[in-house]
């Protein structure tokens, strides 16, 4: 009984990690706060690491921790720990190597969800800068033809709010 208890922490924590990388992903990487490493991985870069990958270290150090304890006997940080891990893993086969191509092969699903998903985090990289991305999961891609509308809406916002910052800087 307690190999299923713990079997469904580890994948609720997969489950939420999701969620809570989006959060993550859209208010601070995309926040005043993280932007500083996360800019790096908005643009090219051609070394094997960005300063983005920072933020891999963090959650692997906090997986460390969570797992140390949990074997320590805090139960269930073992669990949470471990779905941590997995949810790495998932982010660098799927984000880091299908998505932005960081193998040393290429691979490009022609159909399908994982078609989806690329096409999503491609319209998340179709703004330049900090502002106005859409789609900040990174295993979930929400409908393609809802984040182009998306996308438009949040441009046409960004370029009106640059003409109005424009148009107060010369009236200033």
């Amino acid at each position: 009984m307690m190999l299923a208890i713990n079997s469904v922490v580890v994948l609720a924590t997969v489950v939420a990690m999701e969620g809570f990388a989006w959060l993550v992903h859209r208010y601070i990487m995309h926040g005043p706060i993280g932007w500083g490493w996360h800019k790096s991985h908005h643009e090219h870069t051609d070394g094997l690491f960005e300063v983005n990958d920072l933020y891999a270290v963090v959650f692997t150090v906090l997986a460390g921790v969570l797992l140390t304890f949990g074997i320590a006997g805090v139960w269930p940080l073992r669990q949470v720990g471990i779905g941590l891990m997995i949810y790495g893993i998932l982010y660098f086969i799927v984000h880091d190597g299908l998505v932005h191509q960081r193998w040393p092969f290429n691979y490009m699903p022609r159909s399908g969800y994982l078609r989806r998903l690329v096409r999503a985090h491609q319209l998340h990289h179709a703004v330049h800068g900090r502002d106005g991305a859409v789609s900040f999961g990174f295993l979930y891609a929400p409908n393609i033809d809802h984040l182009k509308a998306l996308l438009k809406r949040n441009r046409s916002a960004l370029s009106r709010r640059q003409r109005q910052d424009r148009s107060g800087a010369l009236k200033a």
